[in-house]
């Protein structure tokens, strides 16, 4: 189980970096209108990700 979660964590990272890796300055405006939306919009940014997340590891697993 523990080797598990780190891969996970590791993919996460991996994930994460490709996108400053790739298009630093793409990454700079998305964090600027990141900063420019309200809450409850972000929040719903989030639970979507979570939720297709967990469909897509219900798919897979």
């Amino acid at each position: 189980m523990w080797n598990e979660l780190l891969i996970a964590v590791a993919l996460i990272l991996v994930i994460e970096g490709i996108m400053p890796f790739m298009n630093p300055a793409g990454l700079r405006k998305m964090m600027l209108l990141a900063t420019q939306m309200d809450d409850n919009t972000l929040r719903v940014i989030g639970m979507a990700s979570m939720v297709s997340g967990l469909v897509l590891l219900y798919l897979v697993h």
